[in-house]
């Protein structure tokens, strides 16, 4: 019995590699009214009125119907808009997101990003008439103290407020929460966390501060550890969510969110389980089968056919914002691409399934094993249980506490699974 359902799940792999087309969609906004002192994204301050907000989301629009057109699109299933602050488009954000659910009716979900500080209730009203069925608040904090440090715009009692309004609006709505960060205690921590949850969100994400390379607070603070940020100051920090929001109902699905029943990010979790995704925008990222990336060059002549042993490829774009803002077709854009074989395709699945609290299954785990040769994987399965990263669920191999914890080394080990260098273009 057990041969037969691991037959049935490898199959509905096997198919999940072989898509022709992206099933979920990435829509790119790189403005922001002031970059935050910790943010590296793919983001630049912008004027609130500046004419370049406007012709690049109509870009956007265009290259999604361009794709859409290809077939690139069939069968889309989540969309996710992101930035950057995409509420700094005002009713533009509202006409994209439209523009989204026109091209794709029987969309499952579909989320905007948004900042405190410009989602009106004005703006709540048309994304909600758009057909937007999620918003995702970058509140990072209720703490103003806290926010000063971050550089964010808005205060406590805004953020608030405004988390109150989204879930007033009948969306569902998720909130981002950062600790292991200046100013910030373990009780300012659990205030912050306790406060989001009286608003009514139903989803969760907390993670704790990266200082990137070249931010203002690698500037300030890189130069030594900083006591408010090292490692077991960020494994208390998220010990001490996943107490609280697990108290309030809400369950861990994912390394970093938490979320009611029902109410779990279904983008997100495309990330994480070889779902095929198509980016647009400047700094965007896209993971497409051998199939649907064979589309994609139909629409952008200037890309490499891929080898014959490649079944992945990754793809950044790296247009500027004011060419993609002036960009007619696919045709116009840059990309940088990693092209993955069927067997680094097969060990970055395991490194990023083991992100989901679910972990990995029998399907992903027998093709794996076709992919990468039964002693190796079981080498390295018996590492990371031997280490109490992992632990066998049933037939599922699932992360750990310790796993949580000790992330870099549990993906790290099954990444190390992929033979050879990754081709990249």
């Amino acid at each position: 019995m057990a041969r037969a359902t691991c037959g049935i799940y490898e199959a509905l792999w096997l198919a999940r590699l072989h898509h022709g087309s992206a099933r979920s969609l990435y829509l790119h906004i790189p403005f922001c009214v002031r970059k935050c002192a910790y943010c590296d994204f793919s983001s630049w301050a912008t004027a609130r009125h500046d004419p370049l907000l406007g012709a690049y989301a109509s870009a956007l629009s265009r290259l999604t119907w361009q794709a859409h057109d290809a077939g690139l699109l069939q069968g889309l299933e989540t969309a996710y808009i992101g930035g950057g602050t995409p509420t700094m488009l005002g009713d533009e954000l509202a006409a994209l997101a439209g523009g989204v659910r026109e091209l794709a009716p029987g969309l499952k979900e579909l989320t905007c990003e948004a900042n405190p500080d410009s989602l009106t209730d004005r703006l709540l009203g048309r994304l909600s008439a758009a057909g937007c069925t999620r918003l995702s608040l970058g509140v990072q904090s209720l703490n103003d103290r806290e926010l000063c440090e971050l550089g964010r715009l808005h205060d406590a009692a805004l953020a608030e407020e405004r988390l109150r309004a989204a879930v007033a609006s009948g969306m569902d709505v998720s909130c981002d929460l950062m600790c292991a960060i200046p100013e910030q205690t373990e009780m300012s921590w659990e205030r912050s966390l306790h406060t989001a949850l009286s608003c009514g969100v139903g989803h969760l994400s907390v993670y704790p501060l990266q200082i990137e390379e070249g931010t203002p607070f690698d500037e300030r603070y890189g130069a030594s550890e900083q006591p408010w940020n090292d490692s077991s100051v960020q494994a208390a920090r998220m010990e001490a969510a996943g107490r609280v929001l697990s108290e309030a109902g809400l369950a861990r699905y994912e390394v970093a969110s938490y979320a009611k029943p029902g109410k779990e990010c279904l983008h997100n979790k495309a990330y994480w389980t070889a779902v095929p995704y198509l980016g647009i925008g400047t700094g965007a990222s896209s993971m497409l089968t051998r199939e649907a990336y064979e589309r994609l060059v139909s629409l952008a002549p200037q890309l490499p056919q891929a080898p014959g042993d490649i079944s992945r490829i990754r793809l950044t774009c790296t247009t500027s914002r004011d060419a993609v803002a002036s960009a007619k077709s696919f045709a116009d854009l840059s990309f940088d691409l990693e092209m993955l074989s069927p067997a680094q395709a097969a060990a970055e699945d395991l490194m990023l399934g083991m992100r989901m609290v679910q972990g990995v299954g029998p399907g992903l785990l027998v093709h794996a094993r076709t992919q990468l040769g039964s002693a190796a994987l079981d080498e390295a399965v018996d590492w990371c249980v031997d280490r109490g990263l992992a632990s066998w669920q049933g037939q599922r191999l699932a992360p750990t506490e310790q796993g949580w914890l000790l992330g870099n080394e549990l993906y790290g080990r099954l990444w190390d699974l992929a033979p050879d260098e990754v081709l990249e273009a």
